[in-house]
């Protein structure tokens, strides 16, 4: 009885990466979206950080002023 090689089925590597950023442009797309609806509502951006950087600032500023 001869042995038959098997031949598997190859990876197609470009459909994979065309996927990956398919998918990759979908969510930038979908994050840029959320942004121009947060910016429509009146929504800050990053309201926390700019908090977090104002707070040390003045406390520096009046520590220096006495």
């Amino acid at each position: 009885m001869p042995v038959r090689d098997i031949v598997l089925a190859k990876p197609n590597y470009s459909f994979e990466k065309r996927q990956r950023d398919l998918e990759k442009k979908r969510k930038q797309e979908e994050k840029r979206l959320k942004k121009l609806a947060d910016k429509a509502a009146g929504l800050p951006e990053s309201a926390p950080d700019e908090a977090d950087d104002d707070a040390p600032a003045d406390a520096d500023a009046t520590s220096t002023s006495n």
